[in-house]
């Protein structure tokens, strides 16, 4: 094995930092640009598996900035979605990155959801969100071709592409003396007296003095691999979107969402206009065989066996397999998929629908089967472990970044 020494701040040549980050994505990259915000001269490496950054849960996201609609009030995910969307737009800004605060509604398709949608409503003002109560007539002035019996209308929500956020993260921690490495999967990580090591596949060693795993659709695997028991395991779900084509873009002027069940953390088929001009409809949530499955066909042995092995998974599965089966039934069928699409778009037609491409989320789930709804960070011997940052986790990510990069400087 052979170390890697890296030209530190001032060109010093170094064989340890200070702070080592497992995962380029958006949270990993934040955390990094707000540990040299906060410690100006910090040695810190970003290590990246892929040949570029934000490749996954990043770059394959819906592009929407939320509000802070959904979250239980006192949350992490309420005070960091808050706070996280008030901060992206202020980077996006100064980093001339195009936002479309083109707002959204929220859509009661049936009396029986109007509870929930007062539920919603209700905790959107408890968490400093601005909605607006609106009925069928003013639904029809936002989007004249939804329907519904009533809607709540966010104008707060804006879209975005994370990974152009992603790209401005990355220059800001190289601009302030980061040092970020692609093609640099982890393999180990032990302890070395005070420091941690962590070596690549490449047979890279990096001694540090903090390390932060944010290594997303595996940070389970990762916090294990630092000798840490994490309280959750990560399941993934594929989601699966189908964007409009030219002709059937028009039916949609901004973000339109269904009422989301609230015992469960995905926010149902929505329509989503994005940042390129695009129209999308999705996504479901599929169980995916493999953690970075984007087809339906994908399948890793490896990561099937994970899911079985999980004595959480089985919980979960007996009380939603209902929910699972009809996930997955609109996965196969697209009349099955425009046919629950409809039910806030009537005007959706089978041949409307054009290229599909999906993500998949990490889903932390506890031993009791619980599909986690809040954000899961924990600390163990010197690592700081990002374990739960799904939606709205790209909003969160700058504040999510700065919550992490404190909890890593105070060890120091």
């Amino acid at each position: 094995m052979w170390r890697l020494w890296c030209v530190g701040v001032g060109g010093e040549v170094v064989d340890s930092v200070d702070v080592v980050v497992i995962g380029g994505g958006i949270v990993g990259l934040a955390t990094a640009a707000a540990v040299l915000e906060f410690r100006q001269g910090s040695t810190v490496v970003v290590l990246e598996k892929e040949a570029q950054v934000g490749t996954h849960q990043t770059g394959r996201n819906s592009g929407v900035i939320h509000s802070g609609l959904y979250y239980e009030p006192g949350s992490q995910k309420a005070d960091f979605c808050v706070a996280g969307a008030r901060a992206m737009h202020e980077f996006c800004s100064r980093h001339g990155i195009e936002i479309g605060r083109i707002g959204k509604v929220v859509v009661a398709t049936d009396r029986v959801q109007l509870g929930a949608l007062e539920a919603l409503e209700a905790r959107g003002s408890a968490n400093g969100v601005e909605t607006e109560r609106i009925g069928p007539r003013g639904l029809a002035e936002h989007e004249p071709h939804a329907t519904g019996v009533a809607a709540l209308w966010v104008p707060g929500t804006s879209i975005v592409s994370f990974g152009q956020v992603a790209s401005a993260l990355a220059g800001q921690v190289e601009s302030a003396g980061g040092i970020i490495l692609v093609g640099s999967k982890v393999t180990a990580i032990f302890r070395n007296g005070p420091l941690t090591v962590v070596r690549t596949e490449a047979g890279l060693e990096l001694s540090t003095r903090r390390l932060v795993n944010a290594s997303g659709l595996h940070v389970d695997r990762v916090a294990e691999m630092a000798g840490h028991q994490p309280t959750v395991r990560i399941v993934p779900f594929r989601g699966e979107y189908r964007s409009l084509l030219p002709e059937a873009r028009s039916l949609v002027r901004g973000l339109i969402y269904p009422v989301p069940d609230p015992d469960l953390p995905f926010l149902g088929v929505h329509f989503t206009k994005m940042i390129h001009g695009g129209v999308e409809v999705g996504p479901n949530a599929v169980l995916s065989l493999s953690r970075e499955g984007y087809r339906r066909s994908s399948m890793r042995p490896a990561d099937l066996a994970d899911i079985v092995r999980q004595q959480g998974f089985w919980r979960l599965a007996r009380r939603q397999w209902r929910t699972g089966l009809d996930e997955q039934r609109r996965s196969l069928s697209v009349d099955a998929f425009v046919a629950d699409a409809r039910r806030l778009l009537p005007a959706l037609e089978p041949h409307h629908l054009g290229e599909f491409r999906a993500g998949v989320r990490a889903q932390a789930v506890d031993s009791g089967g619980t599909l986690l709804q809040d954000f899961v960070i924990e600390e163990h011997n010197d690592v700081v472990h990002v374990l739960n940052a799904p939606s709205p986790g790209a909003t969160s990510s700058l504040a999510i970044g700065r919550h992490v990069a404190a909890l890593t400087i105070a060890g120091f």
